[in-house]
């Protein structure tokens, strides 16, 4: 008989337990990647996150034929793949188990995991699923969560089988398949400057050189754009695809942590110790937003506190609501800063948590549209969308949870604060090349252009104006009153309070000394 492991999110040789377990049975061992049409047809899937993962998996064929096997690659349906799989594995005895993480994905993936156990129990087929970092499925409460996490992360990582035996050697015309580019998929063949690279050897030098030079102001670069790029850990694509688990990434920063208090104090760097603290409170924050959407799937489609049903437009977008979407999401909202975020996001696939948060509290409060439609957008241009750690950011910094801090940014203050001078301005808003330095952050007052005009995206706005960039799209001060107006009209009621208390209990962190995990911690995927 035949082991099948079965690799999802976690695309890497290295402290692989599925992998490794089944090496160690000594049977011959299918190394299956399927190219799901049910994800691919998602509006949240992107060129982007299949390029970064068809680099993966030439990196992880590589280490497995190292060792003497090779990924099978297939297409189509789980779990109708397996029934296919089965009958060619059937003159070899069939499949004696499939090996897997656990994963905590979309709706869909969670239907399929669902079809996938389904099919195992009605084949006689053992399903062996295994954490894959620290989220804890089937937890009642969140009580100890944190000691949960701390306790997984001790353990050591596993190093790679030495040795595995090949489906080449039972079956000699076993078809392996191939890995698929994104046109092969009918994905958008189109390269995005900036864009992260994949694979366990480009992760593992990610996080070498954030330990060793990278990281040691990332307490303070980590909130600006300007400096984000380099000084944050750019851990996330890596985590969110499994080319470096976590337990790796814990476990090295552990011991960059002794290696730098056991230095002469003349010889290290002050500022490394605190920024490592800050990086190890964000791994935790990482698995803390998604066990959110682990304890609970619905929080991908409805509000965590359903107090706040109604209160936006779930439905379809009006007319104007479209209007403003389209100018959010193309960056010509008039905003500067707010501009140069998404223009630089749609180019390079990635943005530090504060300018995440930024872009989607002013999607939700300053626009005033529902947080379904702009995750599922902005799902698309994350190339390190983790679902978990989505839908429960998006619904924290769109005022829904209940239990969270309301943060309503001002485009202009985080403009002043985190581009002083506009040189991020300037490279991604090229229109406002020539506007002098007191009016980067305000460019109306320059053009004398009043806030509030609506532009369709493709208006000609330098005919209509005299310029190329349109006035805000909404006043400041007016969008802040009326989105405080409403979103605390529904957080003062009984209801809303009784429903906080209900999703605190449910996903609160339960801090104490010693637990990172922060209640209203910022968006950590950028970190």
């Amino acid at each position: 008989m035949i082991e099948v492991v079965w690799f999802k999110r976690d695309l890497r040789a290295a402290d692989h337990p599925p992998l490794v377990e089944a090496a160690a049975t000594g049977r011959p061992v299918v190394y299956l990647y399927v190219y799901e049409d049910d994800l691919l047809a998602q509006p949240e899937w992107d060129a982007s996150h299949s390029a970064f993962i068809h680099e993966s998996l030439g990196d992880l064929d590589r280490s497995l034929r190292e060792v003497g096997s090779r990924v099978t690659y297939r297409r189509g349906r789980m779990p109708e793949v397996l029934d296919e799989l089965a009958a060619e594995l059937e003159p070899v005895g069939g499949i004696a188990a499939v090996r897997s993480h656990e994963e905590t994905g979309t709706w869909v993936t969670f239907g399929r995991d669902k079809r996938v156990g389904a099919w195992c129990r009605a084949n006689g087929v053992a399903w062996i699923e295994t954490p894959q970092h620290g989220v804890v499925r089937g937890l009642t409460s969140r009580d100890g969560w944190a000691g949960l996490w701390a306790r997984r992360m001790r353990e050591k990582p596993l190093a790679p089988p030495e040795s595995i035996r090949c489906m080449s050697g039972v079956l000699p015309e076993w078809n392996f398949g191939r890995r698929r580019t994104r046109t092969e998929l009918g994905l958008e063949d189109v390269e995005r400057a900036g864009r992260q690279r994949g694979g366990e050897v480009v992760g593992r030098g990610v996080l070498d050189s954030f330990l060793a030079e990278r990281g040691v102001n990332y307490r303070a670069d980590m909130a600006s754009p300007v400096s984000g790029f380099d000084g944050c850990s750019r851990l996330s694509a890596h985590l969110a695809y499994g080319t470096v688990s976590m337990r790796t990434v814990h476990h090295a920063l552990r011991e960059r942590q002794a290696e730098l208090k056991a230095m002469p104090r003349g010889e290290r760097d002050p500022r490394w110790l605190k920024s490592m603290t800050s990086f190890q409170a964000r791994l935790r924050w990482h698995c803390h937003f998604i066990q959110k959407l682990e304890s609970e799937p619905e929080i991908e489609w409805r509000n965590m506190n359903r107090a706040y049903d109604g209160l936006r437009n779930e439905s379809d977008l009006t007319e104007e609501e479209s209007l403003r979407f389209e100018a959010w999401r193309l960056g010509r909202t008039g905003y500067p800063f707010v501009d140069a975020c998404m223009r630089c996001l749609r180019e390079t696939r990635w943005m530090n948590f504060r300018m995440r948060s930024m872009l989607v509290s002013f999607a939700s409060y300053h626009l005033w549209l529902h947080w379904k439609h702009t995750a599922t957008e902005m799902a698309r241009l994350f190339l390190d969308f983790e679902p978990g750690i989505h839908f429960s950011q998006f619904q924290m910094q769109s005022g829904t949870t209940g239990i969270n801090t309301v943060r309503i940014y001002s485009p202009i203050k985080q403009s002043k604060d985190q581009d002083p001078d506009g040189v991020f301005i300037r490279k991604w808003v090229p229109e406002l090349e020539g506007v002098p330095d007191d009016a980067i952050h305000e460019p109306w007052k320059h053009f004398g252009s009043e806030p509030g005009a609506l532009f369709a995206p493709d208006d000609d706005v330098e005919s209509a104006m005299g310029h190329p960039y349109p006035p805000p799209i909404v006043d400041h001060p007016t969008a802040y009153r009326l989105a405080k107006e409403r979103i605390f009209s529904v957080r003062g009621t009984t209801a809303a309070r009784q429903e906080a208390k209900r999703v605190y209990l449910k996903h609160g962190s339960r801090k104490r000394r010693g637990d990172h995990v922060h209640r209203g911690g910022p968006e950590d995927r950028g970190a």
